[in-house]
Parts: C-alpha cells; sequence; structure tokens
C-alpha cells in the first residue's frame, strides 16, 4: 500500500480513502455529482426532497436524495477565490467576463450601441507609504538590485522600521469610500465640462462603470474601472454630441485629483486625509480588431481575471483569523505581509466600527472586488439564472420530460414546486478530494482542446477563455 502511494504522490491513507470511494456502489454517481459542480473542491452538501408538479396534467416528478451516494446531494461551493476552488473561480470570472462584455459590446440585453459610446480603461493607484522594491526603468532597485519580475522581495519595503504600515492598511479600509467620493466627483466634472448644471445633467447624460479591486505586490489595493457615457435614459440612448473620449480623460484625472477621505485621528495615530496616488492611467478602449487601442477582449480578460483574486500576491492568507498568535503556525508568511496584518489588529482597537482586525487577512481591505452600475450592464445574479435554467433544460432533456417554454408565460404559473433541504455538510473526505480534483483537471483539459480547436477552425469569438 505503501509503495503504491508513493507512486500515485498520496500518503497511504488518503489511498486506502481513495479505493474506498472507487469501490463504493454509487461511485459512478458520486462522479456525476462532482462533474456537475465543475470538479467543485469544497462542494456543499444537501439532504431532503422535492415534487415538480404540471398543473394542466398532474403530472409530476419526485427527486430525493435517499438514492444519491451518502444521501447528499453535492453543489458547488460559488467561491469565487482561486485560491479557495478553482474550478467555482473559473464560472465566477466566465460570469464577470460576460458581464464586462456586455457593457462594452452589447448582449445579455444591453444594445450593441454602445460600443460607439465613449469608454476608457482607468486605473486608479495607492499613494505611498514608503519605499519599496522595484523594477524601475532604469534597471536597478534603489537597493542595487536588478530584481526578476518573480522576486519575491519586490513590493516589500526597503526600511521596514521607517514604511508606513499604518497608512498602507488604513488606505486599503476606506478604499471603497474614496471611490465613492471619486465616482461622485467624475459625475460633477463632466456636467462642469459640458456646461451643465449637476441637477441638468441626468437629462442628457450617465455614467456607467464596471470595476474590478486589485492588489499590488506591496499590499495596496488599487482599482481598474472601464467608465462609459450614455445618453440620459442609460445604455438604450446615444451619448450626448458634445460626450467625447477627451471629455472623459480630462474629466477622471480631474476627479481624482479631487477626491479625498478624511480620517479622523485615534489614540495615538494622528488624523490623515487619504487621496489617490500620482500613478493615475486612461487608455480608450478600442474595438475588437482595432491594434492601436486596449481592446474590448483584453479589458474583458483582464478585469475577469483579477475578479477571483484577493491578496494572494502579498503572500497573504486567504482566510480569516480569529487572533494575531494563529500567524505564527504560517511561517511561510512574508515578513512585509506580516507587519501589514500587525497593523490591522495594531489599530483596531481605535478604529472599532472599521473591523480593521476583522479584515486582516486582507490588509484591511473590506470592499467587494468586482462592482458595477445598475445600469452598466447585466448582472451576475441573471447570469446564473440563466445557467441555472439552461441545466434545468438539460435535465428535463435527460429524464424525457417535455422541455419548458422559455417564452410561454404560463410556464411559472402551472409548474409547482414542493421542496425541503437540510444542510448536511460540505467538503470532501481526503481520497474524494484527489478524485475530484483529477476529473476537475480533466474538464480543464477539455475546455483547453476545445478553445485550440475553435481557433484552428477559425471560430473563436469575443468570448475568449469563456
Amino acid at each position: 500500500m505503501a509503495d503504491t502511494a508513493a507512486a500515485v504522490g498520496v500518503d497511504p491513507m488518503t489511498l486506502a480513502d481513495m479505493l474506498r470511494v472507487a469501490n463504493s456502489p454509487g461511485f459512478e454517481r458520486w462522479q456525476e455529482q462532482v462533474r456537475r459542480t465543475g470538479g467543485c473542491a469544497n462542494p456543499i452538501h444537501l439532504s431532503g426532497h422535492s415534487r415538480t408538479v404540471d398543473t394542466r396534467t398532474g403530472e409530476f416528478f419526485e427527486y430525493s436524495t435517499s438514492s444519491e451516494p451518502g444521501g447528499r446531494l453535492r453543489i458547488a461551493c460559488g467561491n469565487r477565490r482561486a485560491s479557495r476552488c478553482p474550478s467555482c473561480a473559473w464560472t465566477y470570472a466566465g460570469d464577470t467576463y460576460h458581464l464586462i462584455m456586455a457593457g462594452l459590446v452589447g448582449g445579455k440585453g444591453i444594445p450593441a450601441t454602445v460600443a460607439e459610446r465613449p469608454r476608457v480603461f482607468a486605473t486608479l493607484t495607492a499613494p505611498s507609504f514608503g519605499r519599496v522594491h522595484n523594477r524601475p526603468d532604469s534597471g536597478r532597485c534603489r537597493c542595487g538590485t536588478a530584481h526578476s519580475d518573480d522576486d519575491p522581495a519586490l513590493g516589500t519595503a526597503l526600511d521596514p522600521e521607517r514604511y508606513d504600515y499604518a497608512g498602507a492598511v488604513l488606505w486599503n479600509n476606506h478604499a471603497g469610500a474614496l471611490w465613492q467620493r471619486f465616482t461622485i466627483y467624475l459625475r460633477r466634472e463632466v456636467a462642469a465640462r459640458a456646461g451643465l448644471t449637476q441637477a441638468a445633467f441626468r437629462d442628457h447624460a450617465r455614467i456607467s462603470f464596471g470595476k474590478v479591486a486589485e492588489f499590488q505586490k506591496r499590499g495596496a489595493v488599487h482599482f481598474h474601472a472601464i467608465v462609459r457615457i450614455d445618453g440620459s435614459e442609460g445604455p438604450e440612448s446615444p451619448a450626448p454630441a458634445w460626450a467625447t473620449v477627451e471629455l472623459l480623460d480630462d474629466a477622471i484625472r480631474a476627479a481624482a485629483a479631487r477626491a479625498t477621505v478624511p480620517v479622523a485621528g485615534a489614540g495615538r495615530f494622528p488624523a490623515r486625509t487619504l487621496r489617490w496616488g500620482t500613478q493615475l492611467d486612461v487608455q480608450p478602449i478600442g474595438a475588437l480588431d482595432d491594434q492601436d487601442d486596449v481592446t474590448e477582449q483584453a479589458v474583458g480578460a483582464y478585469v475577469a481575471k483579477y475578479a477571483t483574486k484577493a491578496a494572494e500576491t502579498t503572500g497573504t492568507l486567504d482566510r480569516r483569523i480569529g487572533e494575531l498568535r494563529e500567524l505564527d503556525s504560517h511561517p511561510e508568511l512574508p515578513d512585509h505581509t506580516r507587519r501589514l496584518i500587525e497593523a490591522c489588529w495594531d489599530l483596531d482597537p481605535d478604529y472599532p466600527e472599521r473591523l480593521l482586525a476583522h479584515w486582516s487577512h486582507m490588509l484591511g481591505f473590506r470592499g467587494h472586488f468586482s462592482t458595477k452600475t445598475p445600469r452598466y450592464s447585466t448582472t451576475l445574479g441573471a447570469l446564473r439564472g440563466a445557467r441555472a435554467d439552461w441545466r434545468a433544460q438539460q435535465e428535463r432533456r435527460e429524464r424525457g420530460l417535455p422541455d419548458l417554454d422559455q417564452d410561454d408565460d404560463t410556464t411559472e404559473d402551472t409548474t409547482l414546486v414542493l421542496a425541503h433541504w437540510e444542510y448536511a455538510g460540505q467538503g470532501h473526505t481526503p481520497g474524494e478530494s484527489w478524485l475530484a480534483e483529477t476529473i476537475a483537471n480533466e474538464i480543464k483539459q477539455n475546455r483547453e482542446l476545445a478553445r485550440e480547436l475553435r481557433a484552428e477552425l477559425g471560430t473563436s469569438d469575443a468570448e475568449g477563455e469563456w
């Protein structure tokens, strides 16, 4: 057993559990469940039953988890973090990609004319909190080293004793509020350049955006955003003649310069004013076949990639910590990251309403990683609903039931579902985890092969990876 386990690359106990699962009577159904979750690494277990009744005919379909392996139904955890569940993160990234692309080229209920609107891709960064190891154009860092791209020293403080760790985590903690101030000023700046009052602006134009947060290696969050000007009715109406990319670019820079968030002093920490850093990038978004500008597809893929990441680039933890001494069990934690986490706990007693210790694993940041204005495009909920409807149709076909007519207004009134579900656990046993990872890798390889085939046949489209 030990030799076999070594050959497979697992410990003997995990191998024994794998053999138990593989030899169980319900193994094929277990595999089917795991495939339906996409190879989820930490599925949620449900127990219960449901009855679906067609009130027109009296026909019904019953389902119970009593016939499932272990009496449980496994569903995907839905975690967006790639460090927690690569499979569900891939789905989340795909949904984010389609959400962003709908706001750039239309689709999902958004007209294709949005591609004709003034649109830019803006990056707003944090200010400096002290000198860090970097890769300047000159090639050598201030420490005298020419760092490689993967050098773990990049982003860490040159002088940790003088680095403003408190300022860094307070910045992360208030970054969402600073973004909100920026959006308020942005509307004012655009209105002023159009010669309109703030009250009259809504009668002429709307500003929509979709954004995602990214952590720099130094542990400071910054934002990437697609900003678009529409007419007064949103994406359905054309932008005013005065709305140009140049006007939007100028307004973004002015709004970023004006936006501030005051932080009151507390305890031994002085009052300070938080503002954006001097590194501000605004680029026009071109068409898919435009090689001169940032393309729509590139923007969609870039935003989707960071929607599944948290602060992993800093080497931090991907789970909350209940007390600071838990860090002692993580000797691999970089010193720079450890100091940022410790700063959160140090500040927490003086800023209890900011929940700094609660969000210390996120280096103080407690905002949503991806947000958008209501009229930018569709919603993640709508995309998930469409996927659930598609899967329901597939399930009906497999069971020989007639398709539901999605355009039939009577469908909802004539289909009655009675169900009772209970939470029965979460996750995999060690052997199940290894087998589920194998299934997830197989699904991933099939996706990559399908993408390569589409590329060879010349049928690739704007959906990119997803």
